[in-house]
């Protein structure tokens, strides 16, 4: 199986969580790949939906996930777009219940799957293993209570910017202006936020007049990171 994508630095204790921040140690990516095996997901298949039973952890290959939760009204809320290096699974696996979240391929994905009993025999086996998990948890929930706090106090500039920053920290294809192509919608930013398509497209359209970035077919391309963090700056 190809090794996955190596992490970045870890975060300092009061910086941001990043999506970079998330993957997994290379040593210990390693021993999830010796025992797993590998699905493909075609575009639009679903991996596993909100209820289903916590049989594996997964891992992406390639390709990429859209994660997500359905309202009672059918209006789809999109929590989290998983790229290569992610792995993911392993809350609803430590405490026995079901998914609380339905997944599906945004594109043709690659998946690695370690079954259950081989999740729980290398984390009781291998103190590091262990250890990396319950450090995913933590982060995972620091990421939440900074979302609640972006939801609660910051006006959509702010949230918008801070959800571009998630997405491009751990970098993707080349845009064609010489950017950084992230590879989300404008539809998929509004569920994302809870926000209207219509103000998403404005915000976006104001920040490509000063350069900052280019709305493109499905995916935004990021001009000037810096320019973003500005924006992304709490307001006093």
């Amino acid at each position: 199986m190809p090794r996955m994508p190596m992490p970045s630095r870890p975060a300092e204790p009061d910086s941001p969580v990043h999506n970079s921040d998330m993957r997994l140690a290379e040593h210990v990516q390693q021993r999830l790949l010796a025992v797993a095996h590998r699905r493909t997901l075609a575009r639009g298949e679903s991996l596993f939906h909100k209820g289903s039973a916590p049989d594996a952890l997964f891992g992406v290959v390639g390709g990429s996930l859209r994660v997500s939760v359905v309202a009672p009204g059918g209006r789809e809320a999109v929590i989290a777009m998983l790229e290569p290096g992610h792995w993911f699974g392993e809350v609803s696996l430590l405490v026995g219940r079901e998914r609380v979240y339905d997944t599906c391929a945004v594109d043709t994905t690659e998946m690695a799957v370690v079954m259950a009993a081989d999740f729980h025999r290398l984390v009781a086996e291998h103190p590091e293993v262990h250890m990396a998990f319950t450090r995913l948890v933590c982060l995972r929930l620091r990421q939440a209570l900074a979302w609640i706090d972006d939801v609660i106090l910051m006006p959509l500039p702010v949230r918008l910017a801070h959800r571009l920053l998630t997405l491009d920290a751990h970098g993707e294809a080349p845009g064609a202006d010489g950017g950084t192509l992230l590879g989300v919608s404008q539809e998929d930013l509004s569920f994302m936020l809870g926000v209207s398509r219509q103000s998403v497209n404005r915000q976006l359209k104001l920040w490509e007049e000063d350069g900052t970035l280019r709305v493109r077919y499905r995916s935004i391309e990021l001009l000037s990171r810096a320019q973003l963090e500005r924006h992304a700056a709490k307001p006093s």
